[in-house]
């Protein structure tokens, strides 16, 4: 009985994993303008955060970000013991010039174990703040909390002023379900390229060729570099404010002067009374 409970576990994940890809290929086939529709739909995903500060990304960590990725619409399945989470969307990057590169497109994919039932949509935004984890992600795949140290990111423009965090993790992930907008555990999940969507809408399969903006983006890829330009300029303006306004450490207090008595040039001699 154990055995065939494991044989109908395994079959059940492996069902779930099979519907994103059964899914990118019928939307693809249906609309042929699947890639823009990403695009525009995590442009939309940033607009939405960013009209709630309360519930945004803390402003210093978005001024440290090296890499940006956003799954609009990501989906997480379970079914009795076993759990899948999919989703398709886009990772920009900073450039040496901390200009941000044209969006490559991403794919994660993750199972689960363990009591679990239904299913949810959520957009996901994850934060990279080393280049390390951005190589793991265009050299092959990258699972988080297993390549890199990922973790549940705070909220609020000015949760790092607030408290002790020091972002030192590689990866700050986020999602946005039913009106909230809160850090989230996404650990074993990987992000690998989503090379098929790249040949169709940039032409290269290449994810270095995309990242290193040798060729203009089609549209609407300039509009999300744009809004994450605004973004991030906006959250080093506020970091540079917030360090202006805070109150100068008072100056340390002189010391006082300190004598020392000169050495006695006779011992034992009564001293010179003229």
């Amino acid at each position: 009985m154990k055995r065939i409970a494991n044989l109908f576990g395994a079959l059940a994940a492996a069902s779930l994993l099979t519907l994103p890809a059964a899914a990118e290929t019928s939307d693809a086939a249906a609309t042929g303008s699947g890639e823009a529709a990403t695009i525009t739909n995590a442009m939309t995903v940033l607009r939405d955060l960013r009209a709630i500060p309360d519930q945004w990304i803390p402003d210093l960590l978005l001024s440290r970000a090296e890499g940006i990725i956003i799954l609009p619409s990501n989906v997480k399945v379970a079914a009795f013991w076993f759990g899948a989470r999919f989703g398709d969307g886009v990772m920009l990057v900073r450039n040496k010039d901390r200009s941000w590169s044209n969006p490559v497109f991403v794919r994660m994919r993750g199972g689960s174990f363990g009591a679990q039932f239904g299913g949810q949509v959520s957009d996901i935004v994850l934060v990279l703040t080393t280049r390390d984890s951005i190589e793991g992600i265009t050299d092959g795949k990258l699972t988080l909390g297993a390549d890199a140290s990922a973790v549940a990111g705070p909220v609020g423009r000015t949760a790092s002023a607030a408290t002790s965090v020091s972002f030192d993790a590689e990866v700050y992930s986020y999602a946005k379900s039913q009106g909230l907008f809160l850090g989230v555990s996404l650990e074993n999940n990987g992000i690998f390229i989503g090379k098929k969507a790249n040949r169709r809408f940039h032409g290269t399969e290449s994810a270095a060729d995309i990242l290193a903006n040798r060729t203009p983006a089609p549209a609407p890829a300039p509009e999300l570099v744009a809004e994450v330009t605004r973004l991030t300029s906006d959250a080093q303006a506020a970091v540079a404010t917030q360090e202006a306004a805070k109150p100068a450490e008072p100056a340390a207090a002189p010391s006082e002067a300190k004598t020392y008595p000169l050495p006695d040039p006779e011992p034992g001699a009564e001293p010179n009374g003229n």
